[in-house]
This record gives C-alpha cells, structure tokens and sequence, in this order.
C-alpha cells in the first residue's frame, strides 16, 4: 500500500468529496455546489488525498479577509481583491488514513500563500479539533460578537484560529 499523497481536486473528484464530508460533518452539510465554485474560484487551494482504493480525504483553501468567515454552505461569489489570507475552508480526511496528512496539506497551502504573497493563514476549527491546529501553528483568537455570531453555524465549539507565516 502506498503512503496517501494530496494531489489537486479535479471536478471529476466532487462526488468523492461530497461522499467524504458528508460522513465527516453530518451536522455541517454543504452542497457539492458550494464545494465546486471554491473548487473554480480557486483551484490550486483545494486538493484531495489520494490512497490506493482512490480518494480518503479532501482539502479545500480560497484567499479571504482575516477575522470573517464564509458563510457554511453559502457560495462566495467572488474571491476578494485584497485577501489578506488564505483561508482553510474544510480538511477531512477519512478515518484510517489520518495521522500526519493535515501538516502536508498546510504545508502546500502554506507554500501557496507564500507564493501569492500572503502571509497569514486562517481555519475555524470544529468538532474539537483545536489542539491539532494549535500543533500545526494555528492560535486561537478572540472572537468579538460580530465574528462569535458567524461561528455559531459552525457548532458550539467552533473557533476562529489564524496562523502568521512571517513568524515561522
């Protein structure tokens, strides 16, 4: 068996990720519409993991504006002019195949971001996942009502996080 390796989305990849997050986030559904304008706006930001039985997870990443969030299951309509980070919409990767694969996609978005001349990185982390971020880079930040307001849809225990790339 071959180790997982990300590759870039294609559009002939979105069932598979339709398929992935609907197993992953049951109770944060988005519709394959939603994932395939990120995967059009901006495709170099959305790869998917491959493994030998074909695709186990999937990563999607679109230049944004720090301390906002897209709206869940909302369509962006345009990427705006002056992003000033790169934002990790969604990573979820198939049970059995975690385990290191979340540090080679930042790593490539992280790349990206640099190349492009952006220098911070942005996520809100669900489910709990909050101590994987923070090992990846990522720190939480204080919410003011208008952003608490917006992380709400994303579940109780949704935080905003950014992680600044000078400093690394």
């Amino acid at each position: 068996m071959s180790k997982p390796h990300w590759r870039l989305a294609r559009a002939s990849d979105l069932p598979a990720i339709s398929k992935i997050a609907a197993r992953i986030h049951p109770d944060l559904p988005e519709s394959p519409e939603v994932f395939a304008e990120k995967m059009r706006l901006y495709p170099d930001g959305c790869r998917v993991l491959v493994a030998d039985d074909g695709i186990v997870g999937y990563g999607l990443a679109h230049p944004w504006m720090q301390h906002r969030i897209p709206p869940l299951d909302g369509f962006l309509e345009q990427l705006p002019g002056d992003a000033d980070c790169l934002y990790l919409h969604d990573v979820a990767v198939l049970p059995g195949f975690r385990g290191g694969v979340a540090r080679d996609y930042v790593a490539d978005i992280e790349a990206l971001a640099r190349a492009s001349g952006i220098a911070t990185l942005a996520l809100v982390s669900v489910y709990a996942t909050q101590p994987l971020w923070q090992g990846l880079g990522f720190r939480p930040v204080n919410a003011d009502a208008e952003l608490r307001a917006k992380l709400a849809s994303y579940g109780d225990n949704a935080t905003y996080m950014l992680r600044d790339l000078a400093a690394t």
